[in-house]
């Protein structure tokens, strides 16, 4: 099975951001993490109806200039209950662009280089 999981925005202001979407869309966080060295900081955004899927804001430090979205600073996620055995079929199909076994995910390019990431479900 697979199923959707987080869909990311990196954010030049992280605070007027996250008053726009609690305004505009009623978001609130609910669950964030910041670096230790303060480097970034990622608020996770969740809707009303307490579904699983965020929407994830990153913010960081050292980011001096609003982003172009041309850039594809942003990725889709999907939750997977057999990860395992999609790495392997996607490793055969030489789709695997990035790998982070620290954190326990790997992202796969489409045919037109967008990346989705790949999460086990926990």
């Amino acid at each position: 099975m697979i199923r959707f999981n987080h869909f990311n925005f990196n954010v030049f202001d992280l605070e007027k951001s996250l008053q726009f979407y609690k305004d505009a869309l009623n978001l609130v966080p609910v669950r964030e993490k910041t670096a230790p060295d303060g480097s970034f900081r990622l608020v996770y955004l969740g809707d009303e109806a307490g579904s699983s899927f965020t929407l994830e804001l990153t913010w960081l430090r050292d980011r001096d200039t609003l982003y172009n979205l041309g850039d594809l600073e942003y990725h889709l996620a999907f939750t997977v209950d057999n990860f395992d055995e999609l790495h392997e079929k996607h490793q055969k199909m030489g789709v695997i662009c990035f790998e982070n076994p620290g954190m326990g995910i790997y992202f796969i390019s489409d045919p037109d280089g967008y990346w989705i990431e790949i999460v086990p479900e926990r």
